[in-house]
């Protein structure tokens, strides 16, 4: 029910079905086992899910690095199958390195994904040094079939190139964001793996699964704990939904693959806005591939539902007590970059009206979209129907609602900027440096004064459409004032 403008999320989804089914199909046609096919359709689903460079070039360079990473790490876990405690030492550490590895961007956050996704694939499948020969061959195709739907027959990006995402947080040493994220994510697979081999010696991988998954995409405590939770929801539904849809199936292969099929359609489809869909999209996945194997029944999806709980439950402990990164550091430092982003697109906008050929605020807005989505998810505890402090629970949703205003007359002004018969006014550049002066007394501590003092604007509204959105702009900008830099706590303190 989530808005999709331009069908985005539909193509992609469409394209992550025929991508994944074409991958699969020329793997099970080499005559391979089934174990090579299952590998080989992660493969492909994890270089369409994962690799997300800004540019068709870089995506080519990230999803042929991918074997590099990860025949390596197949071959590890394979030769340690009958080693366990080198086996989970081995593991550990493929944790560390995939999460430290996010500093260097989405093509590190890939290839780290991938790396722990091979190791994780040889648990799941018990696969031994003999059945190397097989995987490494599946994975080869795999990604070779997807690349050919992704990149040539049906190459969204190419006609609509994605804006590069938001460069991580930054910081040195443990004040950056992915090496405490790194520490965490070892102490939390660490735990689950201790606790999920003493639930179950055989199926214990599933726990380190949940806690990996749990740090994808966040960070900070308030994040990853709501993400625990949105994933347990989304597991028990999926559990619920296999048990009254995959369990009666025995396995059979045609039913089986369709329904594969719309899982991963629900994957893709689902996974920009709803992480509980997705889990449970995964989740009946994870049940028809445990059918195909022919090992699916209810005690096993039981098994997995407290797999997860004690994933999670390790994931929480790990952002509480190991270098946690608090809600209010990690929110503050997201605002403060849309913010800036802001007062950039308002000047490449004037900057365009006032007749310079090179000024261009469309990158700008498209990258303001993509701060503001990460500032959303930043803010997600703090707005959370289960957050009993409604004094920041209210503040957080003014603080999202004024920035949405200020996204809204950003993008009006940039569509009057595209106008080649929109005409300049002096009027412009005073305007601008008032956002400007409205920004800087906003992310510069000390300068509330100066952003109450910003609220006494004029109250008239321009007629020149171009005022007219920097007057709204100023307003919005003001009266952010209040609930980001009061004498009281801000909603992002003590989260």
């Amino acid at each position: 029910m989530a808005p999709d403008p331009g069908l985005g999320r539909l193509r992609v989804a469409v394209r992550a079905v025929l991508g994944v089914t074409f991958a699969v199909t020329v793997v099970q046609l080499s005559g391979l086992p089934l174990t090579a096919s299952i590998t080989g359709g992660l493969a492909a689903l994890l270089a369409l899910f994962t690799v997300a460079d800004p540019t068709v070039r870089r995506q080519v360079t990230t999803t042929a690095l991918l074997p590099v990473v990860g025949f390596p790490v197949l071959a590890l876990a394979a030769g340690l199958h009958g080693l366990p405690l080198v086996r989970d030492a081995a593991f550990l550490a493929v944790v560390f390195c995939g999460v430290y590895a996010r500093r260097w961007g989405p093509r590190g956050n890939a290839l780290g994904i991938f790396g722990f996704m091979m190791f994780f694939a040889t648990q799941f499948l018990h696969a031994v040094p003999a059945q190397l020969p097989h995987l490494y061959t599946a994975v080869i195709m795999s990604l070779a079939a997807a690349g050919t739907v992704r990149f040539g027959l049906w190459c969204i990006e190419r006609r609509t190139p994605p804006p590069a995402g938001p460069a991580p947080l930054a910081g040195r040493g443990l004040a950056r964001v992915t090496t405490r994220q790194a520490f965490q994510a070892a102490f939390a697979c660490g735990l689950a793996l201790a606790v999920g081999q003493m639930v179950s010696d055989e199926r214990w991988y599933w726990a380190v699964g949940t806690a990996w998954w749990i740090f994808v995409n966040t960070a900070s405590r308030g994040e990853t704990l709501v993400r625990g939770f949105r994933r347990v929801l989304g597991t028990m539904m999926g559990i619920v939904t296999g048990m009254v849809v995959a369990i009666p199936l025995h396995g059979a292969a045609a039913p089986t693959a369709l329904l594969v099929a719309l899982c991963v359609f629900g994957i893709f489809y689902t996974a920009a806005v709803s992480y509980t869909w997705m889990m449970f999209a995964v989740t009946v996945m994870a049940g028809l591939l445990y059918g195909l194997l022919g090992v699916l029944d209810a005690d096993l999806l039981t098994l997995r539902l407290a797999q997860t709980g004690v994933g999670a439950a390790g994931a929480a402990l790990a952002v509480l007590v190991v270098l946690p990164v608090t809600t209010h550091a990690s929110t503050d430092a997201w605002i403060q970059r849309a913010l800036r982003c802001v007062h950039a697109c308002a000047a490449e906008a004037a900057a365009r009206l006032a007749g310079s050929g090179t000024a261009d605020p469309a990158p700008r807005v498209a990258e303001l979209e993509l701060l503001l989505g990460r500032v959303r998810l930043s803010l997600a505890p703090l707005v959370h129907p289960l957050n009993p402090f409604r004094t920041r629970k209210e503040k957080a949703r003014r603080v999202l609602a004024l920035l949405d205003d200020c996204a809204r007359e950003v993008r009006g002004l940039a569509s009057v900027a595209a106008d080649p018969e929109a005409s300049h006014d002096d009027r412009l550049a005073a305007a601008c440096w008032r956002v400007e002066a409205a920004v800087e007394a906003l992310t510069t501590p000390g300068k509330a004064r100066e952003a109450a003092a910003a609220s006494a604007a004029p109250e008239h509204l321009p007629a020149e459409p171009a005022l007219a959105h920097l007057h709204d702009l100023e307003r919005a900008l003001a009266e952010l004032a209040a609930p980001l830099r009061s004498s009281r706590p801000s909603p992002l303190v003590g989260a």
